[in-house]
């Protein structure tokens, strides 16, 4: 595993952290990762929020800056939020659709 495949995984393991403040699931396992960019000394990450109206979504790019800061301590982070593409549940990984399924009783792309 190259060097920036690491460190993309060790962003994913402390996004799983940080969690919706509305949705009690993972902001990844949500699908709000929408992009990351690692050049030289700075990693750059791009979330979105599950409506575009949330007023909470500046908590949730502070929780992942600092959970990021935290994690690499030695690198520049910047967290974009992303308020033009717009969220689906599509967009959420296999385990927080489970997730889902297990807190709503049901599954939110209304698969099965």
């Amino acid at each position: 595993m190259s060097s920036e495949e690491e460190v993309k995984r060790k962003i994913v393991e402390t996004l799983k952290n940080v969690y919706d403040p509305e949705i009690p699931i993972n902001i990844y396992d949500l699908g709000l990762l929408y992009s990351v960019s690692i050049k030289d000394n700075k990693i750059d990450v791009t979330l979105g929020v599950t409506s575009p109206f949330c007023p909470l979504a500046y908590i949730i790019v502070e929780q992942a800056k600092t959970a990021l800061k935290n994690a690499f301590p030695d690198r520049e982070v910047e967290v974009h939020l992303d308020l033009n593409t717009i969220w689906s549940p599509k967009m959420m990984t296999e385990d927080g659709r489970k997730l889902f399924r297990l807190l709503y009783g049901y599954d939110p792309t209304g698969g099965s």
